[in-house]
Order: structure tokens, then sequence, then C-alpha cells
């Protein structure tokens, strides 16, 4: 009862938010192709972007985040609007996505900048990120300890246009990476849900 009465605060605290129709959520979740995908398909979402956040260098290259030498973490920033899709559903979505028992790893990619976080940009999207761990918590359908990081979003950088929309440009491409990756695999694994 304590997490619904939290859940509709929450709520009526980002439809209070919801009086311009835009608004920011990043995320991130390993590889930034296959984080695009699943929000792409939600109604109110206007974009994605893939991009660099949570490191040290200013205008980091993707050669230079992939090194791991800038502290950034691949992630994506989303554009939606919060009258048509709430931050409480892409928060769903990040989760059933991503292998939150990995640090500094996501499937088949290695290092500090594959690993996952949730950065929130104001106090009610603080206050979802954290409720939303907690349920997880509650009810996860694994075992492992959870280690996705919550922070306060930083400067977001953009990544190359080769980079943007890549599944799209790159079909063939992008299946066989996310196919070689075992990701879809690992998401069944935890989640329970075929992709």
């Amino acid at each position: 009862m304590r997490y619904l009465l939290l859940i509709s605060s929450l709520l009526y605290s980002l439809t209070a938010l919801a009086a311009d129709d835009r608004a920011i959520a990043t995320f991130a979740g390993g590889c930034f192709w296959c984080m695009e995908p699943p929000f792409d398909k939600l109604d109110g979402v206007l974009s994605t972007t893939s991009g660099y956040t949570d490191g040290h260098r200013k205008n980091p290259t993707y050669e230079e985040v992939s090194a791991g030498g800038t502290g950034h973490t691949e992630a994506i920033q989303i554009e939606y609007d919060p009258t048509k899709v709430s931050y409480m559903q892409l928060l769903e979505v990040f989760w059933k996505n991503i292998d939150p028992t990995t640090r500094d790893r996501q499937f088949c990619d290695h290092g500090s900048q594959y690993r996952s976080g949730i950065y929130f940009h104001n106090e009610a999207q603080r206050a979802a990120a954290e409720a939303s761990l907690e349920a997880l918590q509650q009810n996860k359908p694994f075992e492992a300890a959870i280690v996705t990081e919550l922070d306060n979003a930083t400067t977001f950088y953009p990544a190359e246009a080769y980079h943007q929309n890549y599944y799209l440009k790159n079909p063939i491409r992008y299946k066989y990476y996310r196919y070689r990756c075992g990701r879809d695999q690992r998401l069944e694994q935890l989640w329970g849900e075929k992709r």
C-alpha cells in the first residue's frame, strides 16, 4: 500500500511538471544502438539520441569513450511528451532492456563506459527512479543484487551522426551485433520475456 501511495504521489508530481509538452530522460544501458529501439516504439517519445554522459572530458569522441578513459558511459537521451508517456513508463522500459546485475558491463561489452544508469533531471525524476528501484528490488525475478547507478544528469554529448538510429540505417549489422552480444538471450533469462 505504501508503494501505491508513493507512486500516485509521483505520478501527480510528474503530471504537474508536464505543463510543457516536452521533457528529457537520460538512461545508460550498454550499447546505445540497442537502447534506442524500445523507446522509439513508445507513443509519446519524440526522439532518442545516442551519446555520452557522466564523464569528465568535454566533447568526447566515440574512440575516446570506448577506450574507457573519459569516465563517460554510453547513454541515450529521450525527448518525450509527458502527457502521452510518463517517466514511470520510461523507467519500466529501461529496466526490461538492461542487465541491472552487472557492474561496468552490459552483455558482451565490458568497461565502465558500458555501466547502466538512470540520470535524473529534476527531483520528481529522482523520486520516481528511487521508487522504481525500490519496487524492483522487492519484486525482481532474479536473485542477484541490482548495481545500476542512480545519479544527477550531467552534460550529455550526442554521439557522432553514424551512431544515430544505427538500427534503422544498418539493420543487418545491428541485428548481427545484438545477436552475437547475447543481449536478447540474457534479457529473456532475467525477465522471462522472449524478445
